[in-house]
């Protein structure tokens, strides 16, 4: 398992993300070989549900006959704490913990810690306590990303002077504040003037979409882009602008490669997101995981803050790179995206022939 969880991680970091279509059983889970908890956020972010948990569970199916102890938070601390308190009462022996606030989450980890309960850090980095592994996606490099395709297409059209707004992630979530922190390496080398920067609670597409409309009606034609950190909040902001029947259309960013967000990318609404591929990253987690299971070691190529750590690699996807990139890796296929609504949007980006 120890050279298998090695090469696994060091294919995925040579060889790219590839992704394909999976589905998992949804049966109550009834394994012997031992239990895992899996501790989720929030399904506000459509990821979670739809790739991460399936992804996750289907990868320990495969490793043996273990339990899987689900449980979604719901964007609340408090209950995550006790969806945490439970699956420890009721015997995991790994916690997969992606926290709603990585700071409150450090009390899960303690309490985990203090029954000899190794933590895995999925996708956000909890703020403390004794962590047996972190997995994620380089997240600096996700608002690099965001903010590189966000001038470039500001450029395409002039507006390099022009005022913008910035929707960031959760104040609560660590990976929030690498994303803005990448995005403004890039955004405070030009000339671009930052109207206004908001931290939405939650994740929540309403309230960027109710923070971006006071923006609309204090800096109207002033705004030429919004900086949107992921497809949920992008959303939001998309609604805003329709609302305001904005003209000339900002540009906007966003991520995580949802459906609706590819399609928001083929009818111009939305500019680029950035696609990381989940399916990887669960089954790594679920490597890990079930090797801690066993007691066995398990190493990564690098170690953050002393933590074994994978960070996978994201990709920025354009209206250009749809099929190389979403649908290549079968993360989305042209019949999930290409439906009625956009078949005129499809064939006009070259997914679909006339």
């Amino acid at each position: 398992m120890r050279r298998f969880l090695r090469r696994t991680a060091a294919a995925l970091l040579a060889l790219g993300l590839a992704a394909s279509a999976l589905t998992a059983c949804t049966n109550e889970p009834t394994g012997t070989e031992g239990t895992i908890a899996l501790l989720l956020p929030d399904a506000k972010t459509a990821r979670y549900e739809t790739f991460d948990r399936p992804f996750f569970e289907a990868r320990v199916a495969e490793l043996g006959d273990y339990r899987v102890l689900y449980s979604n938070a719901d964007q609340d601390a408090a209950k995550q704490q006790q969806q945490a308190e439970s699956a420890l009462t009721s015997g995991a022996g790994v916690l997969v913990l992606d926290p709603v606030d990585v700071a409150a989450a450090v009390s899960i980890v303690t309490a985990a810690n203090e029954r000899g309960v190794p933590v895995v850090s999925y996708d956000r980095l909890v703020a403390g306590g004794d962590l047996a592994y972190y997995v994620s996606f380089d997240n600096e490099k996700v608002g690099v990303l965001q903010a590189t395709a966000f001038t470039e297409a500001l450029d395409a059209r002039g507006d390099r002077t022009g005022g913008i707004l910035m929707v960031n992630g959760s104040p609560t979530d660590s990976n929030a504040t690498s994303f803005a922190e990448g995005a403004h390496s890039v955004l405070d080398e030009t000339r671009l003037r930052i109207l206004a920067e908001y931290a939405t609670p939650d994740w929540s597409p309403d309230k960027a979409q109710s923070w971006v409309a006071g923006q609309i009606a204090q800096f109207g034609d002033e705004i030429v882009g919004v900086y949107a950190a992921n497809d949920g909040t992008a959303s939001g902001v998309v609604s805003a602008l329709k609302a305001a029947n904005a003209d000339p259309w900002p540009i906007v960013t966003g991520q995580d490669a949802e459906l609706t967000a590819i399609q928001r990318i083929l009818t111009g609404d939305q500019y680029m997101t950035v696609y990381k591929a989940m399916k990887p990253q669960a089954e790594l987690a679920a490597e890990v995981a079930v090797a801690l299971l066993h007691g066995e070691e398990v190493s990564a190529p690098m170690e953050i803050d002393g933590t074994p750590t994978t960070l996978l690699d994201p990709k920025a996807v354009t209206i250009d790179n749809i099929r190389e990139t979403v649908v290549a890796d079968g993360f989305w296929t042209i019949d999930d995206i290409c439906t009625p609504d956009y078949r005129d949007a499809c064939i006009a980006a070259g997914l679909l022939d006339e």
